[in-house]
């Protein structure tokens, strides 16, 4: 045992009884051996600091500790875990400050909700309100979420006497263990309804379906979720509201594809404009805009509208809107567009292949 139970404890010796409980059940927290399994010297620290906060939070015994020392309190018997350890069982088990305790009965708050919404592609790029439908429970106005019939009152849980737990104590090789469950009678909420209401039948909250108007922010994408606070469901008797997610799923565009922020587009060409170049009225999602192909435009070719892609979240920033040019090279051409694309080979000095014979003159060279 530590010979100092200021030092022991981390606090002067001219520390108040405030500093000296919270110091105790800082240790304690950390020291406890349901937080240090199988630590031996927690365990033995832990127990040190339980009879040092014995001593010192007793006034006649920290007058005598601070006169004799430790010989003048004498040994303590009580057992680290129980017997007289009051405070350290409210630390645990009812202050709300220790291991998942707290004090009271519960508050049981409802369930949190999903549900989707679908989006076009134009309402995610540009942000809209949508409507959403659950069906949920709400509070019961016929009882006021209390359960009980209008002119009657829940009673007292017999169980746990209204604190929502029940609290069991077993020996174990460290002494007397101190747990505490839920109350199976009333579920926790310290009273029971003997006179239900006759609209939720006790729930205090009855099923209801609500519609939401959601915000949806612009540049939202598929798989993107949204949380509305307080509109989940009702929980019972009074209890608070769990949230609303809402799972985004965006439809496909008919020309755009997304990339992140920008948008991409493939753009198809004649040849003729590409080796020619051309001017052209492309159709945004912001309107008509005039783009330009130089001479000899290749397959490949990225033309870039800054700022007409799709806005960032939470930014005045937009990406941008990426046409990739694809020259089409004709399949079929009549008798005309031939002789000028041979005329065209010709000055160029590029070869081609021989021109089939038409099928009439194929037809004379048979009977020759």
């Amino acid at each position: 045992m530590a010979e100092d139970f200021y030092e022991l404890l981390g606090v002067r010796p001219d520390a108040d009884a405030d500093e000296i409980k919270r110091a105790y059940r800082r240790l304690a927290r950390e020291l406890h051996p349901d937080a240090n399994a199988g630590d031996r010297s927690a365990e033995a620290r832990f127990k040190e600091v339980v009879v040092a906060y014995e001593t010192l939070s007793d006034p006649e015994k920290r007058r005598r500790y601070d006169m004799f020392g430790p010989d003048g309190v004498g040994p303590s018997t009580a057992s680290p875990f129980g017997g007289g350890f009051g405070d350290l069982f409210d630390m645990f088990f009812n202050g709300g400050q220790g291991f998942g305790g707290r004090s009271g009965p519960a508050t049981q708050s409802g369930v949190d909700l999903e549900v989707v919404v679908d989006l076009s592609f134009e309402q995610a790029v540009f942000g809209t309100e949508s409507p959403v439908s659950v069906r949920t429970a709400i509070p019961c106005e016929h009882c006021e979420a209390t359960g009980a019939a209008p002119g009657t009152s829940p009673a007292t849980c017999a169980d746990c006497g209204g604190a929502g737990q029940i609290r069991r104590v077993r020996q174990s090789i460290l002494g007397q263990m101190v747990t505490a469950g839920q109350c199976g009678r009333c579920r926790g909420l310290g009273t029971v309804v003997t006179d239900p209401c006759p609209v939720c039948h006790g729930e205090g909250r009855r099923m209801d379906d609500k519609t939401y108007t959601v915000d949806i922010p612009a540049g939202i994408d598929t798989g993107a979720t949204l949380r509305l606070s307080g509109r989940g469901a009702a929980g019972p008797r009074g209890g608070g509201l769990g949230d609303l997610y809402v799972h985004v799923r965006v439809g496909r565009h008919e020309h755009f594809e997304r990339d992140g922020f920008d948008l991409v587009h493939e753009l198809h060409v004649p040849f003729t404009q590409a080796a020619l170049g051309t001017d052209l009225s492309f159709e945004t999602l912001d309107g008509i805009e005039e783009i330009t192909l130089g001479r000899g435009t290749q397959t490949g070719t990225v033309v870039k509208l800054k700022g007409r892609g799709v806005p960032h979240l939470q930014g005045r920033s937009r990406g941008d809107l990426l046409v990739h040019v694809v020259v089409d090279v004709p399949t079929k051409l009549d008798a005309e567009e031939e002789e000028l694309l041979r005329r065209l080979a010709e000055l160029r000095g590029d070869a081609v292949a021989v021109a089939e014979a038409g099928i009439v003159s194929r037809i004379r060279s048979a009977f020759k």
